[in-house]
């Protein structure tokens, strides 16, 4: 054997014993004491690491179960931690790591209230260097890795910095990585599982590079509840998470480089279900299903494209408060720098007491493209309480579709809404809409909305109850926005069964069947047009109170003042006034509509109805002045026709219009209470027919009102104090014809213009003038009946002392007499009438030739010559008269001629003793009431035995005797009266 070589094989042999020794045994055993050694000096925490082995041959590392933490509460802690290393490191330029393993680590990651971090706190860390100016970044450490294996990992994450502490465990961490290194092209396939109770399963797959740092691959996240990490969101708003679960898949390419690069492909996410409420209890949100598919982001180009959302059962509410805020407004409105949410004070609190930074200028916005979205099954809870009485509304169940969508808004998007509203209420919506000039073309349909809700509103207004009303209609919307507002309306709409009533009386005010108004076309700003409007069984109650008031005013509420508003310092330039809204409505047609009138201010109270109410109004246009025609029919009281026909411009009617109408057989009963209260009777029976022709031509009208009463007979009298002081009875019977009519024709004529020209009092003021001139003057009326106004019908003149009727009497009592042939109703009443001056002498000769006639009668009689059967047609001749005279005064007088007389001539004697007989009979009120007596027989006898009068027509009343001068002739009054 060579000398030497002995001792190499022997040192050969010793060295990779003592080789083994130490790398197996002494290396391990002082390595882990200088560890534990060297723990407490770097961990604030107690720190063990219970076992290290190391295999010098293979280079195998392999620690067992370190601790860094109380026991049972470590912070940082694994069971093994295995790692093999290459020999080819000694001579390739970089560390090449076979394998590492760590088996069932531990972590803990806890926040405190104030932000610590307790990791940062586990270790003693050296007093930083003074800052150096950094030069170029080097190049990494050389480093590859075939494979690391994590397996059985836990994770324990606290944060206490939310007012609702957060906490999290991951029970279940695995990671498996191939080919981890800082070398080029070194690209690292990686795969990682992590689950835990209540935050789901996360599933990471891909591959990763450092360097460049960059990463692609495949993230999923399963049933991930949404609870844990829920009070981040409620420290920013307050939302309580009722429930909430979350799953979200993609694939994604990340890079870092000069500058983050991220994006997301087939991304796809699902949340379900999902419930939010506010903090005191009351339902926000709730969700069944949201699912978002083929979605992508793209960080660089700031877009979030989507191919498809899915949303099922989507339910919200939703509320105006009174104050006119929304309560979701509330919820996200900013708050002061006092204590956050749950009260606990912490370091955000500081950072909210710093003044806020300055926006920074507006970048590149968001940009979010949507493909498809739908929501099925939504609802909407809606509540308005602003009005003093709340609002509720029901929307739902709701369909929403959106085709195309682009938040930047630049290009048109599908939209489609099918809806409920209310409980039989439907909306439905399809068009076109862009967002940037904003423009829409939608087809909205909507059928059996609910028009109740309105009732809130126009409750401040008006005493009125919107009892029933549903909304139909199919309209073609067309919006443009820009500087103007360019709104275009094309369809139809329909108001059904509306009913309103009167809250103050409890009963119906106005109402109808359906409204429609079809071909409608309504150019905002510019014009309306309306092709028809259909009115079916409308419905209307006007009625005047006890005091006056009508129904109508008593319902409006009246509204306090508002303040003018402040004038600008600076004028603004006077706009020139925009042109009015053009209206267009091509028809009106109403169908058995109806109404009803009533007069509480007379006693007793009046009410009419007016029935079956039928017709056409012709085409309206407030920029055209042709007169529109209108026919429409009717029945008051279910029975008496009546009619409007014409024609006439609504939108300036002083231009002109024409409208005649009539109205047939109207019972006269119903009007009792207006002649109780201005006639002072009320009506027994009765009909009117009434026909009114208005025309207007540029403000002058005039008016042709014609009257017809039928059979009007008047009742019990009334005690009124507006009634007039007038024999009505009496000029309703001159005014009453052969037939039972009175006729009456009431023109009008004026000028519309002037502001103190009013219709109805003229009427009213020439009907009572033309009563009045009747019953003040009924024989100038009647007289004027047969055009012989000039004749004085209203006495019948006599020759004194005479009872005979001359031409000119016997001609009035003609025309007398054929005028009260035609008033059927009226009595005459015949006043005979004498006068002493004027007849008295005249009855004293007749009476003594008389008494000349009767006294040379008996003395025929007495010589027996043949007499007459009566004295009247004697002849007494002038010798008997002597004789006879003297017998004649002493029967008159009493007494003998006077002694003075016994010495005067015959002839003389006899002309005082008939001065003495006829002075005795000049003043005789019987002779007198005789001749009045037979002056009104005369009257009676003529009318009726010429005339052809009932005599039971005639009165004779009882005489008088009048004043009339001596020689005058003597007029017998007459005087009407009523049957």
């Amino acid at each position: 054997m060579p000398k030497g070589l002995k001792p190499a094989l022997a040192t050969l042999a010793i060295a990779p014993a003592l080789y083994s020794l130490l790398g197996f045994l002494v290396l391990p055993g002082v390595a882990l004491q200088a560890i534990n050694r060297q723990l407490p000096r770097f961990v604030t925490q107690p720190a063990r690491l219970e076992r290290l082995e190391f295999n010098p041959f293979t280079l195998e590392l392999t620690l067992h179960r370190l601790r860094l933490g109380e026991a049972g509460s470590e912070q940082l802690a694994f069971e093994r931690l295995y790692g093999k290393l290459h020999w080819d490191s000694l001579w390739r330029n970089h560390l090449h790591l076979a394998e590492v393993r760590l088996e069932r680590p531990q972590v803990a990651v806890l926040f405190d209230q104030q932000g610590g971090l307790n990791l940062a706190r586990l270790f003693k860390l050296p007093a930083s260097a003074p800052a150096r100016k950094e030069g170029p970044a080097g190049a990494p450490f050389p480093l590859h890795l075939d494979r690391f294996l994590l397996s059985g990992g836990q994770v324990h994450f606290q944060d206490r910095r939310p007012s609702e502490p957060i906490e999290v465990r991951y029970d279940a961490l695995n990671l498996d990585v191939h080919h981890l290194g800082t070398l080029p092209n070194d690209t690292a396939e990686l795969s990682l599982q992590a689950s835990g109770k209540q935050v789901g399963r996360i599933a990471w797959s891909g591959q990763l590079s450092l360097v460049p740092l960059r990463s692609s691959g495949k993230l999923g996240i399963d049933q991930a509840g949404l609870r844990p990490w829920w009070p981040y969101v409620r420290d920013a708003a307050p939302l309580v998470l009722e429930d909430g679960t979350l799953s979200l898949s993609s694939d994604y390419r990340l890079e870092l480089t000069d500058s983050l690069r991220l994006q997301l492909q087939n991304a796809a996410l699902k949340l379900a279900p999902f419930a939010l409420a506010t903090p005191d209890g009351r339902p926000l949100a709730r969700l069944q299903s949201l699912e978002l598919g083929q979605a992508s982001l793209d960080l660089a180009k700031l877009q979030v494209s989507i191919g498809q959302l899915q949303g099922q059962g989507l339910e919200t509410w939703a509320a105006r408060e009174a104050d006119g805020t929304l309560d979701w407004q509330k919820l996200f409105a900013p708050r002061s720098a006092g204590q956050p949410p749950g009260g606990r004070a912490g370091a955000g609190d500081v950072e909210a007491t710093k003044p806020d930074k300055p926006d920074k200028a507006p970048g590149k916005s968001w940009q979010i493209l949507l493909t498809d979205a739908r929501l099925r099954g939504s609802r909407l809870h809606l509540a308005d309480r602003v009005p003093a009485r709340n609002v509720e509304l029901q929307v739902g169940p709701l369909d929403l579709a959106l085709r195309d969508f682009d938040s930047l808004g630049q290009t048109p998007f599908h939209l489609e809404l099918n809806s409920g509203i209310g409980r039989q209420g439907r909306l439905e919506a399809a068009g076109q809409v862009r967002l940037s000039p904003l423009a829409a073309q939608l087809q909205i349909d909507s059928r059996d909305l609910d028009l109740r809700p309105a009732q809130a509103y126009i409750a401040p207004f008006i005493r009125l109850e919107l009892r029933s009303g549903q909304l139909d209609s199919s309209l073609k919307i067309d919006l443009k926005g820009g500087e103007r507002l360019a709104l275009q309306a094309d369809g139809r709409a329909a108001v059904k069964q509306l009913h309103t009533l009167d809250t103050l009386k409890n009963r119906d005010f106005v109402k109808w069947r359906q409204l429609t108004l079809e071909n409608l076309s309504y150019r905002h700003g510019e014009r309306l047009d309306i092709e028809r409007i259909v009115l079916e069984q409308p419905y209307a109650r006007f009625i005047v109170n006890e005091n006056l008031s009508t129904n109508v005013s008593e319902l409006l509420i009246a509204q306090g003042q508002s303040q003018p508003a402040q004038a600008p310092h600076i004028r603004a330039a006077k706009q020139p006034p925009a042109p009015p809204l053009g209206i267009h409505v091509g028809a009106v047609e109403i169908k058995d509509g109806s109404a009803n009138f009533a007069d509480f201010s007379l006693k007793p109270n009046f009410a009419t109805t007016i029935q079956q109410l039928n017709g056409r109004i012709g085409s309206l246009d407030n920029r055209q002045p042709k007169p529109a025609t209108v026919d429409v029919k009717g029945r008051v009281d279910r029975y008496a026709p009546v009619s409007i026909k014409g024609s006439l411009n609504p939108f300036d009617p002083l231009e002109s219009l024409d409208i005649a109408t009539r109205f047939q057989h109207v019972e006269l009963t119903t009007l009792t209470p207006y002649s109780g209260k201005f006639a002072g009777y009320r009506i027994r029976k009765g009909r009117l027919n009434l026909d009114l022709h208005y025309r207007i031509e540029k403000g002058q009208l005039n008016a042709e009102n014609s009257l017809v009463l039928e059979q009007l007979q008047l009742g019990e009298r009334v005690d009124s104090p507006d009634a007039v002081d007038l024999p009505i009875r009496l000029a309703v019977a001159l005014l009453k014809d052969s037939q039972g009519r009175i006729a009456i024709d009431l023109p009008v004529k004026g000028d519309l213009n002037n502001p103190e020209f009013r219709v109805m009092p003229i009427v009213w003021q020439t009907l009572s003038n033309l009563v009045m001139r009747t019953a003040q003057a009924p024989f100038k009326f009647i007289a004027g009946l047969l055009d012989s106004s000039e004749a004085d019908l209203s006495q019948v003149e006599f020759s004194p002392g005479s009872s005979a009727l001359d031409t000119t009497a016997q001609r009035n009592l003609d025309i007398l007499g054929k005028a009260l042939k035609e008033r059927p109703q009226l009595r005459l009443e015949v006043e005979g009438m004498s006068a002493q001056a004027s007849d008295g002498p005249l009855l004293a000769e007749q009476r003594l030739e008389r008494e000349y006639r009767n006294g040379y009668y008996r003395l025929l009689q007495e010589r027996g010559e043949r007499v007459p059967a009566s004295a009247e047609g004697l002849k007494v001749p002038e010798e008997e008269k002597g004789p006879l005279l003297e017998g004649i005064y002493r029967s008159r007088l009493k007494h003998q001629p006077l002694a003075e007389w016994s010495g005067l001539d015959q002839a003389l004697r006899a002309a005082r003793l008939r001065e003495a007989v006829l002075a005795s009979w000049d003043d005789s009120m019987l002779l007198l009431r005789q001749l009045a007596q037979a002056r009104a027989a005369s009257i009676k006898a003529y009318l009726v035995e010429r005339g052809g009068l009932d005599d039971q027509r005639i009165y004779q009343l009882d005489v008088s005797v009048s004043e009339a001068p001596a020689g005058a002739r003597v007029g017998v009054p007459l005087q009407l009266a009523s049957e």
